[in-house]
């Protein structure tokens, strides 16, 4: 789901530069007022298992891959999208800079597809889906299925629009992929919240609430 450089022209890279800039200038408030001793340690671990989980890529065709996102998480357990923001530009930033994974000049369309789509969607999917069926787990799992999916796709009619792929093949292929990928997403998602809810309970009431 990276996004080379050579796939996207200078000028639509630039709109989706100034886009993302605007929710990470709102993501560093987020962290201004909401970092604290005891988030930052959960902030560096999610920020560690992002990147790792990203390098395994699968290849989807027409020059692009497909990978777990990681944003709902994110949004689920800090509590807010704009945590999937600031965690998912520092994760963008270090693969595009230093390991050459996805480009520089389309990282602000990897920001909207991951940090932005990826934490708003799975955030509020989330919250929607608890107060509806009351179970945190399930909640959280088709929250980070459906943020992978639409990531997945909002990357596809990118590159439609900057005449790299065709728009339906696009859509099936990137769809259909992280339809499946989406599986393991949503199964880690909801483990890793019954995990730290087991462990650290406390934190659970900052973010998600009382798991159920």
């Amino acid at each position: 789901m990276h996004i080379p450089d050579a796939f996207i022209p200078i000028g639509q890279s630039a709109i989706y530069w100034l886009i993302a800039l605007v929710f990470i200038v709102l993501a560093l408030k987020w962290a201004r007022n909401e970092l604290d001793e005891e988030k930052i340690p959960l902030v560096a671990v999610l920020a560690a298992g992002i990147f790792a989980i990203q390098a395994f890529n699968l290849p989807v065709g027409m020059g692009t891959s497909g990978h777990l996102v990681g944003g709902a998480l994110v949004a689920i357990l800090l509590g807010s999208p704009y945590a999937a923001v600031f965690i998912l530009t520092l994760v963008l930033l270090v693969q595009g800079v230093v390991f050459g994974d996805g480009g520089i000049t389309t990282m602000g369309a990897n920001i909207i597809n991951m940090g932005v789509i990826g934490g708003f969607v799975g955030y509020y999917t989330f919250t929607g889906l608890r107060n509806a069926v009351k179970n945190t787990y399930l909640s959280a799992a088709v929250a980070a299925w459906f943020a992978c999916f639409v990531s997945a796709l909002a990357a596809s009619v990118e590159m439609w629009l900057a005449g790299t792929f065709p728009l339906v093949p696009g859509l099936i292929a990137m769809g259909t992929y992280h339809a499946a990928i989406g599986i393991i997403e949503a199964v880690l998602t909801a483990g890793a919240i019954y995990l730290i809810a087991s462990a650290r309970p406390d934190l659970m009431k900052t973010s998600t609430g009382a798991a159920a």
